[in-house]
């Protein structure tokens, strides 16, 4: 398999002797960054219109027009691509009906080619163009697995509707491409001449995409004339190089650059040269910054207006030009839950209205009225914007570090409407109005919700504050459970004191919303679905109540009383600790158990290694032994023989690389499974 640049350049130019474009067509020219990316045709303006990258385990093909991927006069081309793409022969290949005519110039030269709407679970070769928002996160996995990718499209025309300042970071086709370091600009490809290269062809170093590095500078240094960088430590020199990095910071001369930043695939990055700066209080404004732009890539973030529409009643809301085209939106209630399959209602099915900000002026309104939020896209890079919002009413909105005692007082005075907010940069309480008349000071609450969520990202690995902050809402009926985890969070009227009370919070706990807030840091790479879905979340409410409340496991929750962790110990020793029986608080001991020995930050460093591991397999058992394996390794010790205690399928070729470490003979399973 041709796995090289010059290889793989080889393996897709076989037998290609000229290139038939067809001329109707005008595609975009294609920007390439990183060693993974290289040009396959270049026209003689150094323009690069199909290129090639690897991402993962897998690969993929980009073309600067679709039609180019329908156009006989390529197929040459096209079937040395889809054959380089395949992972191994005999592989499906799939097209997406955008493409349809491919399959018939496929199927022409003996490849079984067939319509599919996504990539299936086998991996082999998908076609799609570049319009595609729905199948991204689909895409990049099926890449990153092994699959191979063959995409085409050209982002002028997208660039016409959206702005050319948005085409590297929200085109479609550049969310999947990008994590492989290529790029569908706006600028129209010239193919009035060409050749046919012998080896990979070179092209030119300058770029034409400042334009969007500009917006993104503009951000970083927004209200900042003068950097401040005395912090005693000597700074070193930053070398910025590359397509989508630039500087931020220059010294008087103008010669040495101390700080920039950069995009990298789908992530950004800012670098200062020395740490120094990172926790310099002069330097707090762009750190601000910095954490606002770096955060920006984060699935729909629900904006508060600290507004309520009565129910029946409609609101005229206006925006600018641009953020009518910046892809808002406008919704009426936070209630999401859909309860259409309930046997009994204690209300409406549906009771949130949500519609595209798409103009300037919109009048909306909801039968059953809510709080309004402006829904801002994923990806959005609008900046702040004025929205103007008539015949609402003031709803109880508290922001720590924000809002005033005084403030809040005088607003809780007031006729208001049902239900209002308590919030800081990383959770929201939504809860009724009625339960906050009664919370005179909201600050000493708050800032322990803080520290609460602090922990749940250091356990979690996360960076904090959030990249947006999680939401917990009460309703009357919840479509599933006491709780469910998601955004938002839900939980029963029953669990508001137990959201908004200091002194239950601080003598009781509060197992059940962090509870959920752990199902929210989950992660497929080192989840044993169905074992652990309900086992490790509880790791963050084991964390939370003794690391910041005080309360000790056995008084956190009844189930992890001595006597009752014991029972569940011995009962599932007594049948052969199938493991069909091993999850919820039997799943949850074995994790325990380990933290009891080694503490927390094996847990720590091991959840932020996995967010670094390109490819995991998607079945339990190969799941199971890379947790076994990494985290003996985090301990320096051979941790087989506690697993296959609690009946872990352990893979003949862990336990052979875990050899090396001192076993784990003296368990906390020992003493349960008599003499041997």
């Amino acid at each position: 398999m041709a796995t090289t640049p010059d290889a793989a350049f080889e393996a897709l130019m076989n037998g290609v002797t000229s290139w038939d474009l067809p001329k109707e067509f005008t595609p975009s020219e294609l920007l390439l960054i990183g060693e993974a990316a290289f040009p396959v045709m270049v026209n003689d303006k150094g323009q690069v219109l199909i290129a090639v990258s690897f991402y993962g385990q897998g690969r993929l093909v980009v073309v600067s027009h679709e039609s180019y991927l329908m156009h006989a006069g390529l197929a040459p081309f096209l079937l040395n691509a889809v054959s380089w793409l395949c992972p191994s022969p005999g592989t499906p290949i799939e097209v997406h009906s955008s493409l349809a005519s491919l399959v018939n110039i496929l199927r022409g030269s003996g490849i079984n080619a067939l319509v599919q709407p996504e990539p299936g679970e086998a991996l082999g070769v998908y076609c799609i163009d570049a319009y595609n928002d729905t199948l991204t996160k689909k895409l990049v996995q099926f890449v990153k697995r092994g699959g191979g990718l063959l995409i085409g499209g050209q982002a002028w025309n997208w660039a016409s509707q959206h702005g050319s300042d948005k085409v590297l970071f929200s085109f479609p086709g550049n969310k999947v491409t990008s994590v492989a370091g290529v790029y569908f600009t706006d600028v129209y490809g010239d193919i009035n001449r060409f050749k046919v290269s012998k080896k990979i062809p070179k092209i030119p170093l300058y770029i034409r995409c400042w334009e969007e590095l500009r917006h993104d500078q503009d951000q970083l240094l927004d209200g900042i004339s003068m950097l401040d960088v005395r912090t005693g430590g000597v700074p070193s020199q930053l070398l910025v190089h590359g397509s989508l990095a630039f500087p931020l910071g220059l010294d008087n001369s103008f010669l040495s650059c101390f700080l920039a930043a950069a995009h990298y695939g789908r992530g950004r990055v800012v670098l200062a040269a020395h740490e120094a700066m990172l926790c310099a209080p002069k330097m707090e404004p762009f750190l601000l910054n910095a954490i606002r732009w770096l955060s920006r890539g984060d699935r729909d973030v629900w904006m508060s207006t600290g507004l309520y529409l009565l129910e029946g009643q409609s609101t005229e809301i206006s925006v600018s030009e641009p953020a009518a085209s910046a892809g808002l939106k406008v919704q009426i209630g936070c209630h999401t839950d859909d309860l259409t399959f309930a046997i009994k209602l204690f209300r409406a099915p549906v009771v949130t209205y949500q519609c595209c900000m798409n103009r300037t002026q919109r009048s909306v309104s909801c039968l059953w009225g809510g709080l309004l939020y402006i829904i801002v896209p994923k990806g959005c890079q609008l900046g702040p914007v004025s929205v103007t919002i008539t015949n609402a009413v003031p709803a109880p909105y508290y922001k720590l570090g924000k809002t005033s005692l005084e403030e809040w007082k005088s607003c809780i005075q007031k006729n208001l409407g049902p239900w209002g907010e308590l919030a800081t940069d990383n959770v929201i309480l939504t809860v009724p109005t009625a339960s906050l008349k009664t919370l005179e000071n909201p600050e000493p609450l708050l800032q322990l919700w803080d520290e609460m969520m602090q922990a749940v990202a250091r356990l979690a690995s996360q960076p904090f504050p959030f990249q947006r902050p999680e939401r917990i809402v009460a309703d009357v009926q919840l479509s599933a459970g006491w709780m469910h985890s998601g955004y938002p969070i839900m939980c029963h009227m029953e669990s508001v004191q137990e959201l908004v009370s200091l002194a239950n919070i601080r003598s009781k706990g509060l197992w059940g919303p962090i509870h959920e807030l752990g199902h929210n840091q989950q992660c497929r790479g080192w989840e044993f679905p169905p074992h652990t879905t309900e086992a490790t979340c509880n790791l963050w409410s084991v964390y939370v109540h003794e690391t910041v409340l005080g309360i000790p496991r056995a008084q956190a929750h009844p189930q992890l009383k001595p006597e009752e962790r014991e029972k569940r110990i011995k009962e599932h020793l007594q049948k052969g600790a199938p493991l069909q029986n091993w999850n919820v608080w039997t799943a949850l001991e074995t994790y325990l158990q380990l933290q009891e020995v080694f503490g927390w930050e094996p847990f720590i460093t091991l959840f932020a290694e996995y967010q670094t591991i390109f490819y995991i397999p998607e079945d339990n058992e190969c799941k199971m032994n890379i947790w076994l394996k990494l985290f003996s390794e985090k301990v320096q010790k051979n941790l087989v023989p506690f697993f296959e205690a609690w009946g872990w399928p352990i893979q003949k070729d862990v336990a052979e690389d875990l050899a090396c470490y001192p076993s784990w003979e003296d368990h906390p399973l020992r003493m349960y499974m008599g003499s041997e």
